[in-house]
């Protein structure tokens, strides 16, 4: 999800780029990757010779170089909102379906944790769905904003963890309409590349969910 939505942004902006893949099941530990980043993550851009680490980072990086197509509103009160649907996605939601996805792939999950997440999630989806309105399309007024991008690449994933948005009917419209973008279409990752990658990802769950 992190490289996810540096990906969309990307493509949004059609910005030409080099994409380059790294498998973390090893790659990330080569000294190749850990000169350009020692932190051992993804996402990582070089623009120019200038690197960027931490995919929220890259975002606002991609924005203020390549400003149009603009992402970022520029009123104050929609900036706020952009920051806090984004921390809110990075902070609270992401960490939160964690011990969900290690439940799905057989790891033991004690059922305090599945309760918290649980919680969390849904107390995110409750502050995103009230930022919807008739009038307000996407999460930060009537524009597709970073808002979307990094809130949407996690909600829209949902699905995959057996959580349905049916309490949330504008929420569902809203994950929907994004589902129908060109570069929500392209980033999607297929049932093939999810099923490849469950081994990897049971792993690394197993080390973060002791």
């Amino acid at each position: 999800m992190n490289a996810r939505r540096v990906w969309v942004t990307l493509l949004e902006k059609e910005i030409p780029f080099e994409p380059i893949l790294v498998k973390l099941d090893g790659d990330q530990f080569e000294a190749d990757f850990m000169a350009i980043n020692p932190f051992q993550r993804v996402p990582v851009i070089i623009d120019e010779g200038f690197r960027v680490l931490e995919s929220l980072a890259i975002l606002d990086y991609l924005e203020a170089q390549y400003p149009s197509p603009a992402l970022m509103p520029r009123d104050s009160q929609a900036i706020a909102l952009v920051r806090m649907v984004a921390m809110l996605a990075v902070n609270e939601f992401q960490p939160a379906t964690l011990p969900l996805t290690g439940s799905l792939v057989g790891l033991e999950v004690a059922t305090p944790k599945l309760e918290q997440a649980h919680q969390r999630i849904t107390m995110v989806l409750q502050f995103y769905e009230d930022l919807l309105t008739e009038h307000h399309p996407y999460l930060v007024g009537p524009s597709f904003t970073l808002a979307d991008i990094v809130a949407g690449t996690l909600v829209t994933a949902l699905p995959m963890l057996g959580w349905a948005l049916d309490a949330y009917p504008r929420l569902q419209a809203w994950s929907d309409h994004l589902s129908q973008r060109k570069s929500w279409q392209v980033t999607t990752p297929q049932p093939q590349v999810i099923a490849a990658a469950i081994p990897n990802m049971t792993k690394i769950l197993a080390q973060r969910l002791v």
